[in-house]
């Protein structure tokens, strides 16, 4: 199979394409995306707490603040870390 400028162009959608598609990606955007799911999921789980475990009362209690108080020390730590700078 022969290749040529014509046949090897982008005509899907009409537009002329500019530049290349692969250009680079700061690492800090990855970071910023895995720690927002990450403390997202956290979050997330609070749920099943305020549901199933209501009757627990002073032990979900416990549990919950336990829970709070690793979300804050995780987030502490990213912070201290500077993850969440976007400039420096």
């Amino acid at each position: 199979m022969l290749n040529s400028k014509k046949k090897d162009a982008n005509f899907e959608c009409g537009i002329e394409s500019k530049g290349d598609a692969r250009f680079p990606v700061s690492v800090r955007y990855f970071l910023t995306a895995i720690l927002f799911v990450l403390f997202d999921v956290e979050v997330i789980f609070f749920y099943p707490y305020a549901v199933n475990f209501k009757d627990l009362q002073l032990e979900g209690l416990l549990a919950v603040i336990m829970f709070v108080a690793f979300f804050l020390i995780g987030f502490f730590y990213v912070l201290k870390k500077g993850a969440l700078e976007w400039e420096k």
